[in-house]
């Protein structure tokens, strides 16, 4: 409990970080487009950089200005802005008084004009007597020849808060121009915005692929050029694609399949704070070689009534990979692109021996939304008899829950299933001696807890804190749960393999983020499927798009010896939802490899959706 607790703590000062930071990046770009067209765009003149800093709240001096823009500066980028800003807080209140209380000896309130203009126009960064007119002119703070300084100071911290807030005031209203790439900052939403976070998984191999960027490039910050450039070449590609909800392929042949030997398991994508996408991880053994069809869909768990069911859209896909000698080095075998409505699966032949199940989900639907729940579910009450009992509400959550991680689908949880249940909620592992006391306290099956165990043991945490329901909280938000009990960060699934001539055996192995091994998986089954077009004026960059059922995946191979930075553009695109969350941005990519550039998909799949994607080489 005392774990859990810390790491709510932990969890909530992350969240006060990243606000912090989230408020930051939103000033930047509000300033930074309310002087120019696009964070593409450079800083180009002393007297631009001054401009943006006051759309910013600064009053930047003219030492200041000469600090950051020297006689070698030419252009000043995005990232250059918010460095700048980061360096150059803006002036408190408390720092004004204590100036002008340097000059006002006598704590009286007030400066004389004469004074003022004395001490402006010979000393420290020297003014005109214009511009000592133009302040002591002004109504609102002078009176009988003298500055009201308190006066002052107040219109000061306004002007510069009422910049930011036109500024942002403009963005808002603007929908164009909040799809905009601002450098290395990448939206999650358009409601919201998350600022760059890495956050590594301590199961992932840290080993690299020369022929791979690293796997967070395919994540969901890319990356911004040190210095903008104008574009030298360009890929246009146009995809035109049909309703997607129907879509339907003859994937499934019960009939045919009904006498193979079958196995299944369960598993979950969980969305991770920033924004990182982790699953269960699975390895298949076949005795002998055998035709087989291997299926992924969602889970359709029960769900409480009334509550929303979002992710029976998400998209899923599995990627299967052979096995050698060691580890390190899978072959990618093929990857689940045949659909059949909400299932997709691949049928084939595989060989004897031990393969590896990687689930991957883009990234377009499960990802992080500006909360709209101001409540929160009651979880525990207590009864007439003064105990304490879960709530209908929370049980019907918990018996959802005990759904989703009983992978084998047997009714029961092994301590194998329990451990990535305490994994994923208090990342620890519960031991043989600690099952064995569970055994003596809750109702257990063949040394399997049943789903009323399950249900007595989160009462029993909750009887722990004396009916404060802070640990289950913890449980439930790391599970992909909201406060209304609504499963909007997760999305469990099941996998279903039909083998014709052996039985199949497939185990959850791993519980992690995405490892370089599934990035390689997936750049290379677009390279091999999809239509290779090189940009023009520089044959060393190749841009891959993929297209089958409800998705489309663009790979960028950088066959050069310089890394580059690609600009991508999609304002022509409709009906399309991308996992980048932006209409433009750009990406680096590193020399002698390749990385995705995007995932798309349609945003209501009732309609036609039209894909139109630009990469220009900056």
């Amino acid at each position: 409990s005392a774990q859990k607790v810390t790491r709510l703590e932990s969890s909530q000062a992350k969240k006060s970080q990243h606000a912090e930071e989230a408020i930051f990046y939103t000033n930047c770009r509000a300033a930074y487009l309310a002087v120019f067209k696009s964070s593409l765009e450079n800083i180009k003149s002393k007297e631009q950089l001054r401009l943006v800093l006051q759309q910013a709240g600064r009053n930047p001096s003219q030492k200041t200005l000469n600090k950051y823009w020297t006689s070698q500066t030419t252009t000043l980028n995005f990232d250059d802005f918010c460095a700048i800003l980061k360096q150059e807080k803006p002036a408190t209140k408390t720092e004004l008084l204590t100036a002008f209380g340097k000059i006002d000896t006598n704590n009286t309130g007030y400066i004389l004009h004469d004074e003022l203009y004395e001490i402006l126009t010979t000393r420290g960064e020297k003014m005109t007597r214009d511009e000592v007119s133009a302040i002591t002119k002004e109504a609102d703070f002078n009176c009988s020849g003298k500055l009201d300084y308190n006066k002052f100071c107040d219109l000061y911290m306004t002007t510069g808060e009422q910049c930011c807030k036109t500024a942002r005031e403009k963005l808002e209203v603007d929908n164009r121009l909040r799809q905009q790439q601002f450098g290395n900052q990448a939206e999650t939403s358009s409601e919201g915005i998350t600022p760059p976070v890495s956050k590594p998984s301590p199961r992932v191999s840290k080993k690299t692929d020369h022929k791979l960027a690293p796997p967070k490039g395919d994540g969901k910050t890319p990356s911004r050029p040190s210095s903008a450039q104008t574009c030298k070449a360009s890929i246009s590609t146009t995809v035109s694609m049909g309703v997607s909800g129907n879509s339907n392929t003859q994937l499934i042949e019960p009939d045919m399949m009904k006498e193979w030997h079958c196995a299944q398991s369960k598993g979950c994508f969980y969305l991770e704070e920033d924004g990182e996408i982790i699953s269960h991880k699975y390895r298949l053994h076949l005795p002998q070689r055998s035709t087989v069809c291997i299926t992924i869909k969602p889970l359709n768990v029960r769900q409480v009534e009334g509550k929303s069911r979002n992710w029976l859209s998400v998209d899923t896909a599995l990627y299967i990979l052979k096995e050698d000698e060691t580890q390190e080095n899978l072959q990618l075998v093929s990857f689940t692109e045949q659909q059949n409505k909400e299932t997709f699966g691949w049928k084939g032949e595989l060989g004897s021996g031990i393969y590896w199940l990687l689930p991957f989900t883009t990234g377009c639907r499960l990802k992080k939304v500006k909360p709209r729940i101001t409540g929160e579910a009651k979880l525990v009450y207590r009864g007439e008899d003064g105990e304490l009992a879960l709530t209908r509400e929370f049980r019907a959550t918990l018996l959802d829950i005990f759904e989703t991680i009983d992978l084998d689908g047997n009714g029961l949880l092994s301590l194998e299933e329990y451990n990535f249940f305490e994994l994923r909620t208090s990342g620890e592992k519960c031991d043989e001696e600690a099952w064995a006391l569970c055994r003596e306290n809750f109702d257990m099956k063949k040394n399997e807890l049943t789903r009323q165990g399950f249900l007595d043991l989160n009462l029993m945490e909750a009887n722990d804190r004396e009916g404060d329901p802070c640990d289950l909280w913890v449980t439930l938000l790391s599970l992909g749960y909201n406060k209304a009990l609504e499963m909007t960060e997760a999305c469990p699934f099941v996998i279903d393999i039909y083998a014709e001539k052996c039985r199949p055996r497939m185990k959850a192995v791993y519980l992690e983020a995405g490892s370089w091994q599934l990035n390689r998986a997936v750049c290379k089954s677009v390279v091999n499927k999809g239509e290779a077009k090189l940009m023009d004026g520089c044959e060393d960059i190749v841009v891959y798009t993929y297209k089958a059922g409800r998705r489309i995946t663009s790979v960028i191979e950088n066959k050069s010896e310089n890394k580059v930075i690609i600009h991508v553009n999609n304002e022509q695109s409709k009906n399309c939802l991308s996992n980048r969350g932006l209409t433009v941005f750009a990406v680096e990519v590193a020399p002698k490899s390749m990385m995705v550039s995007q995932h798309v998909m349609p945003l209501n799949e009732e309609e036609e959706w039209f894909y139109n994607c630009v990469h220009s080489l900056l």
